[in-house]
């Protein structure tokens, strides 16, 4: 992996949420229209809880829609800086880990938002997690640098990775 664009994956994590916003909203509308018209007045009554959880269910996706719009908000001005291979891990870093004893490796993107997301490497070439430095391998990867070892909680298994990349 050698100098990836990383504005393309802030981009491509950014149109991830806006999608997330709209889908939550369209799925609050279908929940409100049927809440609304889904059935006859006296249905209604008889299943009030029916209509309840609906109302329940559209604001919990007008709720997943702010949240989305806030992150894909807060991306805007997210410029994340190239860094040597050398330097210590930041926001904006492109990190690879390894578990030797598993042989097992990852690579992510250390983005403020966006936590669980999956962007394509440059041509489809690859794929990264967004890592969020709130998570537990957010927090054990800020400010080391290749070659460091962290140890991170996986599934209530502590786990043991390299740090084999930096971008």
């Amino acid at each position: 992996m050698n100098g990836m664009d990383k504005q393309t994956l802030v981009d491509q994590l950014r149109e991830q949420l806006s999608t997330t916003a709209r889908a939550a909203l369209t799925s609050r509308d279908a929940a409100a229209m049927e809440a609304r018209e889904g059935a006859t007045p006296d249905e209604k009554r008889e299943d009030a809880r029916a209509a309840h959880q609906l109302g329940t269910l559209g604001k919990a996706q007008q709720r997943r829609a702010q949240e989305a719009i806030a992150a894909a908000d807060a991306l805007a001005a997210f410029r994340p800086a190239a860094l040597q291979g050398t330097a210590r891990i930041q926001l904006g870093a492109i990190v690879e880990i390894e578990d030797d004893e598993r042989g097992e490796g990852r690579t992510f993107f250390l983005a403020p938002v966006g936590a669980g997301m999956t962007l394509t490497g440059p041509g489809g070439d690859g794929h990264l997690s967004v890592v969020t430095p709130v998570s537990p391998i957010g927090k054990a990867v800020i400010g080391k640098k290749t070659g460091d070892v962290i140890d991170v909680t996986v599934d209530g298994e502590l786990r043991e990775w390299q740090i084999t990349y930096v971008e």
